[in-house]
């Protein structure tokens, strides 16, 4: 008896302790960065070969006349990535209604330093491959910064840095996406299809219907956007956009009797399902890089040190010298209670860019060469920017995590 209720105890404990690690902010970007570096260890073992063939599997949907035959490998990052831009979709527009982004007061200095943070890294890594007509492409991979894993750095610090400085990076980070969809959007778009566009319009006009109604079942956003997303599909417009145009039809609204709106409802029920379901198995499907045959030659050849560089230190000179300049020029003000060196850490941070400089240079290039460095560069730059930004920000707030008054520096 003795021992059934020892064993009992041992597994109540230990179920509590998965809860306490699935419940910590830093928990998405541990998963995360360990999916990834299991699909780089599994590509670069004898086992590559199940690697390559599980992501080459050929998956086949076909309703009618309609016929989707893709590899699994375009399944994750046409199909599951628009869950993840649709998660995002809801994130940018609770911000802009109900949050942190809801008033110019309150958006001005993220908007700029975003600004900042992808403008910089844009332009260093076009310096480094400005006789590259082809790799100049990709000169938007280093321009994004990846929320789960920079937050979940962040979150490792614990009170050290003021909440302030956590809801700066959140609200830069969700400005950061919204600028890499325009510029997917924009810039890394096939040859269109006008009738698939015409019909994706129709859907649109469907959303703009049931958001006018004030729906606030979700069951019918989630049919017309299925609609939507399988039109830009057949576009020549990527499918994820179709995840944030339905993400922004959503209602935020709350019906009758209800605590929650629709769109928390449905930002708080698909929010785990994408931190640790779906950008996981994209990393791990997209971080599989073989190193065979790889030479510091190609590790420091121009694209991987482009997008490297331009993460690691583009990324930090854009946040921060964009918002020195704002709050200098009072056109905002400095996040409250934290010190000029607690911003520039997280500006640091903000050099995170692994799963979307992961997906524009997936769009950028598709050559396997090409592919490679890409990963190569994100690796390096993100892991780089992640250990720099967390040693940064210790070795800055360990005063205050002494309990000592940390001076205004």
């Amino acid at each position: 008896m003795v021992a059934k209720t020892r064993k009992r105890r041992t597994i109540v404990q230990r179920v509590d302790g998965a809860k306490a690690f699935f419940q910590h902010e830093a928990s998405g970007g541990i998963v995360l960065l360990a999916a990834a570096l299991f699909g780089l260890v599994l590509q670069n073992s004898p086992l590559s070969w199940l690697y390559d063939g599980l992501l080459e599997t050929p998956v086949t949907v076909r309703v009618g006349a309609l016929n989707l035959d893709k590899p699994l490998l375009l399944w994750i990052n046409d199909g599951m990535m628009a869950v993840f831009f649709f998660l995002v979709g809801l994130e940018i527009k609770r911000e802009l209604v109900i949050g942190e982004l809801s008033s110019t007061k309150k958006a001005a200095l993220p908007a700029i330093a975003a600004l900042g943070g992808m403008l910089v890294p844009a332009l260093i890594y076009s310096a480094i491959n400005w006789t590259d007509d082809i790799a100049l492409h990709g000169w938007a991979i280093p321009a994004a910064t990846d929320i789960a894993f920079a937050i979940g750095v962040l979150a490792l610090l614990g009170p050290r840095v003021p909440v302030s400085l956590k809801v700066f990076l959140l609200a830069l980070a969700i400005i950061d996406d919204l600028g890499a969809i325009i510029i997917i959007a924009f810039f890394y778009t096939a040859h269109l299809s006008l009738e698939a566009l015409a019909l994706a319009g129709l859907g649109i006009a469907a959303l703009a219907l049931l958001n006018a109604k004030d729906v606030t079942r979700i069951a019918p956003y989630v049919l017309v956007g299925l609609f939507i997303w399988v039109c830009v599909l057949k576009s020549g417009v990527h499918a994820t956009l179709a995840g944030v145009i339905t993400a922004l039809a959503v209602p935020v609204t709350r019906a009758p009797g209800e605590q929650h709106g629709t769109l928390e409802r449905v930002e708080e029920a698909l929010g785990p399902w994408v931190k640790f379901g779906v950008l996981p198995l994209f990393a791990f499907a997209n971080a599989g890089v073989s190193l065979t045959g790889m030479t510091l030659a190609h590790v420091t050849s121009a694209i991987p040190m482009g997008i490297a560089l331009g993460l690691l230190i583009g990324k930090p000179i854009g946040i921060f010298g964009f918002s020195l300049g704002a709050i200098g020029l009072r056109l905002a003000g400095k996040p409250e209670g934290a010190t000029w060196a607690q911003l520039l850490g997280v500006a640091i941070l903000g050099g995170i860019g692994f799963t979307m400089s992961l997906f524009i240079g997936m769009l950028a290039f598709v050559d396997a060469t090409r592919a490679a460095e890409i990963r190569i560069g994100v690796l390096m730059g993100s892991i780089a920017s992640a250990l720099a930004g967390y040693l940064f920000l210790r070795a800055v707030t360990a005063n205050r995590a002494l309990g000592q008054p940390h001076p205004e520096g």
